[in-house]
């Protein structure tokens, strides 16, 4: 593994445990070179579904895409980093539970606004305003009027 500082390729490991979520193994490392540490993550490869694009391209699923999409939408939020492995962990799960070889990215994307909107408000609203591309304002709107209907306000979100 090259080092993320001076891009050394050699390094030793000086803690190896189980992850929190028990998906991974947590890797603590120090660059041979630099004497740097950092951290990394091992996780078992499973074949996930190829993602069909709105294009009708298809591209293989991309678990940091999701994360770092989740990750913006939630930016600023009360939204931990835990709940948001926690919500593309799930998203995995269902894709492999589902058993499909290709599935529409608009299930993965319905599925993590789902979830979001029970963590997060506004982190649902910046998700579906990129996710479902809003042409204007009265989309937009529209799609506050109905979170607003189906949770009455609380005013720290």
């Amino acid at each position: 593994m090259k080092c993320p500082f001076c891009g050394f390729p050699e390094d030793k490991v000086i803690d190896s445990r189980i992850a929190k979520d028990q998906s991974a193994i947590r890797r603590r490392r120090e660059c041979l070179s630099c004497n740097k540490r950092f951290t990394t993550f091992e996780r078992v490869e499973i074949n996930l579904p190829l993602v069909i694009k709105r294009d009708q391209s298809r591209a293989p699923y991309d678990r940091y895409k999701v994360e770092n999409g989740v990750r913006k939408a939630c930016e600023k939020r009360p939204v931990s980093l835990e709940q948001i492995e926690e919500l593309v962990n799930d998203l995995e799960q269902v894709l492999r539970e589902n058993g499909e070889k290709e599935v529409p990215v608009a299930f993965i994307g319905e599925h993590i606004m789902a979830n979001l909107k029970e963590l997060d408000d506004v982190a649902y609203i910046r998700f579906a305003s990129v996710y479902r591309q809003f042409k204007d304002i009265n989309e937009f709107m529209q799609e506050l009027q109905g979170l607003l209907k189906q949770s009455p306000g609380d005013p720290s979100q």
